[in-house]
């Protein structure tokens, strides 16, 4: 797998067999079964959608999935729920979805906030409801790299790796200094001590001696898995409303839902216009370019019918 960046495009996908499609940089989508009944058409071959568009940069996400359905002429209609565990006194419950998707078959979710209160069994997230209630059941993970977007290393499909306490001290060493030079209050050591015992074993425990020497520095050690899924979970509140958000990853989540709906026609055109997009350098500021959001999707519009 290509390798992927912390700034992640984080958004999920329900289908009822059903899909939740989790795309990171490298584009990772997973999609999650359960035992739902398939898509219902509607009047006139029209198909009706459960549409949960999802806290932070979410709706704004979302709305970019509807101009470009628009744009393609894809037969979908939104039922739209905006629920959210952020929304006190919203009239939208975990019911109305669950009755929705009963009613569609196929639903299409923004990430949701956990609030930070929600933090044990007695309390669970609303979107753990949701994969209990809709019978989530299984994951399945595309990983793939698009032209235009550029890795740090290309090709590359094995490594082996060396770990010394010397170079492990240097670069700890260095974090230090660095977080006391710039006013940081904390170090992170990002391992895989948990399963690479001895390699990342070593270096986890040579930042933990360094770290004594530095006192007024707060540090930690987190295993990788755990690093990655901060940039992939994250709603982005902080960035809502500027128009700078990417759209790619609940594009793609859309173009799952529209193949898993046998709409494959206007798959392929959505997503031969993203690709195209992405090839020609047109990209949004997380992925090194200058593109608003409106103007990536625009451009996606403008490579369907190119």
């Amino acid at each position: 797998m290509a390798a992927m960046k912390l700034s992640r495009f984080t958004n999920r996908i329900l289908l009822t067999r059903s899909f939740q499609v989790l795309l990171p940089a490298a584009w990772c989508k997973t999609r999650s079964f359960s035992n739902a009944s398939e898509p219902l058409t509607q009047a006139q071959g029209r198909y009706m959608v459960t549409l949960i568009p999802g806290d932070g940069v979410g709706p704004e996400l979302v709305y970019s999935v509807k101009r470009i359905f628009s744009a393609a002429g894809a037969p979908v209609d939104w039922d739209e729920i905006p629920v959210s565990d952020m929304s006190y006194g919203s009239r939208y419950t975990l019911d109305d979805v669950v009755q929705s998707m009963k009613k569609t078959g196929v639903g299409l979710k923004g990430a949701l906030t956990t609030p930070s209160s929600i933090s044990s069994q007695d309390h669970l997230s609303l979107n753990q409801k949701m994969k209990t209630e809709l019978d989530l059941f299984a994951n399945v993970v595309h990983c793939k790299s698009l032209p235009g977007y550029k890795t740090s290393v290309p090709g590359v499909v094995e490594m082996i790796k060396v770990i010394t306490k010397k170079k492990s001290e240097r670069i700890a060493k260095f974090a230090f200094d660095y977080a006391t030079k710039h006013k940081r209050q904390k170090v992170t050591a990002v391992h895989k001590a948990n399963i690479m015992k001895q390699g990342d074993g070593l270096f986890l425990k040579t930042c933990e001696e360094v770290s004594k020497l530095y006192p007024k520095i707060k540090f930690e050690g987190m295993i990788v898995d755990n690093t990655c899924m901060q940039g992939a979970r994250h709603t982005y509140a902080g960035v809502a409303g500027r128009n700078i958000a990417n759209p790619t990853a609940m594009i793609l989540a859309s173009v799952d839902m529209l193949d898993h709906m046998n709409l494959g026609s206007y798959a392929k055109m959505i997503k031969d216009g993203l690709e195209k997009t992405i090839a020609e350098g047109q990209l949004t500021m997380d992925m090194g370019g200058s593109a608003s959001t409106s103007d990536f999707v625009q451009a996606i519009i403008g490579n369907m019918y190119s």
